[in-house]
């Protein structure tokens, strides 16, 4: 059974999927912690060898020569700016093969980043290198495939993901590894199998964001900030072009934030310590590109997407690429 279940990290988010980034005064929101925007893909709703323990290996670069803001225009205070991540994720999945809860395996899944970041632009703007970023803790569910005649049709997972405020994070720097507040990231993941060889795949997540204690310098005079709540989701398409080797396909992310980052408990845009006054601080990205899965055997298994970003609105807008290696003992 060739399904796949690699489940988030670090989140991240595409993991710079937004880097934690806190702006100057002049800078344009980007407050979401970095979530899974395009981290996982193809096969995503199961695992491809059953019970046991999983160990992935996620490199991704990802560069933007573009800050947007509130209507997704370039930011006009920054016209030049070059930023460059590095993400290296190391994931490690314990999946039982008990169901403790109407049918569905426990499992535990964790996920450390380190992350360099390099930007072009001075003053204002400052990165913080290169550092370990905010580790990521999910228990969760696993659902056996339903079957058909000719093989899976159907499986899903349930996580509930936690990250927590672990990594490298200076308040003077605009771009950091860690966020500084802990976030809720709970998810939905499935595959439908449209026939054995095509198959469609999303994983839906609900973002939560406590406070952050120890706000960035944009954010001067204020006791505490708040990112906005979010929905983001994953979703690819793929075809085996080689009889249980390789697939080829589609494979994309959207993020869009519901409500408004705070400022000492009062949206942003009404907030006088946010100034110059902002309309909106809430985040938007559309990533589309084509990737690929290449199953060496039913235990090793290699992906590879790319990702061109569009609808960019308060945050980097760029492209990414994104290789990961699954290996099941």
């Amino acid at each position: 059974m060739k399904t796949f279940r690699i489940v988030l990290l670090w989140t991240m988010v595409s993991f710079i999927s937004s880097i934690s980034l806190f702006p100057a005064a002049e800078i344009h929101a980007y407050d979401l912690p970095s979530v899974n925007l395009g981290f996982t893909s193809f096969l995503d709703g199961g695992p491809p060898a059953g019970p046991g323990i999983y160990f992935s290996q996620y490199l991704q670069y990802w560069t933007s020569d573009k800050l947007t803001v509130a209507n997704g225009d370039s930011n006009p205070n920054l016209p030049d700016v070059n930023l460059d991540a590095w993400i290296s994720l190391t994931q490690l999945i314990y999946q039982s093969d008990k169901a403790i809860m109407v049918g569905g395996k426990w499992g535990v899944n964790l996920m450390i980043p380190v992350v360099s970041i390099d930007l072009n632009h001075g003053d204002p703007l400052q990165d913080n290198g290169t550092g370990v970023g905010d580790l990521l803790i999910g228990p969760f569910l696993q659902w056996s495939p339903v079957m058909g005649s000719k093989g899976p049709i159907f499986m899903h997972r349930v996580e509930l993901q936690m990250i927590f405020p672990t990594g490298k994070y200076d308040e003077d720097k605009e771009l950091n590894q860690g966020s500084n507040f802990f976030s809720f990231n709970p998810y939905w993941a499935g595959t439908l199998f449209i026939t054995p060889q095509l198959t469609a795949s999303t994983r839906i997540h609900y973002l939560w964001n406590a406070k952050n204690c120890d706000p960035n310098r944009g954010f001067a005079g204020a006791d505490d900030t708040q990112a906005g709540q979010a929905v983001h989701a994953n979703f690819a398409m793929d075809y085996e072009i080689l009889a249980k080797r390789l697939r080829l396909g589609v494979n994309g992310y959207y993020l869009k934030q519901i409500t408004d980052s705070q400022i000492d408990g009062i949206d942003a845009n009404k907030s006088s310590a946010n100034t110059p006054p902002f309309t909106s601080r809430k985040e938007q990205v559309l990533g589309i590109g084509p990737g690929l899965v290449y199953h060496f055997s039913q235990d090793s298994h290699l992906f590879f997407n790319t990702y061109f970003e569009s609808m960019a609105e308060n945050r980097p807008e760029g492209r990414r690429c994104n290789l990961r290696w699954v290996y099941h003992f």
